[in-house]
């Protein structure tokens, strides 16, 4: 049984079984390893995509269920090859820290500066809630995502 996706505006097939996660799709048949296969119990946020235009922990979710979904991983967010309004700021704030958790963290910022244009510090520590950052870097990350907002 094949599996028609579509995955940053791209139409594409998977043969893998349909309980298959679809991190593990995404990663070994498609080869977009932005999203992270950390904890596989939806709880760290590496492994987040856009499903829908919605922050889903892909490391849950059978590809056999994202068919029919427009699914958008990190390397899917970028504008006409540049970096979009997150990722940009992130990069000024020098936010980055060991990488394991920021494809998740910009897939969940740019899903709420695109929904919440006037979102504040309570609401990006509330989007931020299903992203772990082993390294600790919250409060840069989140005066990135500040400076996001102000600057779009």
């Amino acid at each position: 049984m094949s599996h028609s996706l579509t995955v940053n505006g791209d139409h594409l097939t998977s043969t893998a079984d349909p309980v298959t996660p679809l991190v593990d799709v995404l990663r070994e048949e498609f080869h977009l390893t932005g999203a992270k296969p950390v904890c596989r119990e939806g709880f760290c946020g590496a492994c987040m995509v856009l499903i829908d235009g919605d922050p889903t922990p892909s490391c849950l979710m059978p590809v056999a269920l994202a068919q029919g979904c427009d699914i958008r991983t990190v390397e899917g967010l970028a504008i006409n090859g540049g970096l979009n309004p997150i990722q940009a700021a992130l990069e000024a704030c020098d936010a980055v820290q060991c990488g394991m958790c920021f494809p998740g963290m910009v897939v969940s910022l740019t899903h709420l500066l695109t929904t919440r244009p006037g979102a504040t510090r309570h609401d990006i520590r509330a989007a931020l809630t299903g992203n772990i950052c082993r390294c600790t870097g919250y409060e840069r990350i989140i005066e990135a995502a500040l400076l996001a907002l102000a600057t779009t």
